[in-house]
């Protein structure tokens, strides 16, 4: 069962009476920032060497 437009309607009002109109923008600033950040490390995981990096251990030298 779908959301109806009265049921939206509802929580965005509430949402904006619990954060306010002003801290809103900042709110959404915020959660995209971790959307990208979020793509960016899956993207450099996805992009990265598979094997994996030799460790230096200074009591075999």
């Amino acid at each position: 069962m779908a959301p109806s437009f009265w049921q939206i309607g509802i929580v965005v009002l509430i949402i904006f009476v619990l954060f306010g109109a002003g801290k809103l923008p900042r709110i959404m600033g915020d959660l995209a920032e971790g959307i990208k950040s979020f793509k960016k490390g899956m993207k450099d995981e996805k992009d990265g060497d598979d094997t994996p990096a030799k460790s230096i251990d200074k009591k075999d030298e």
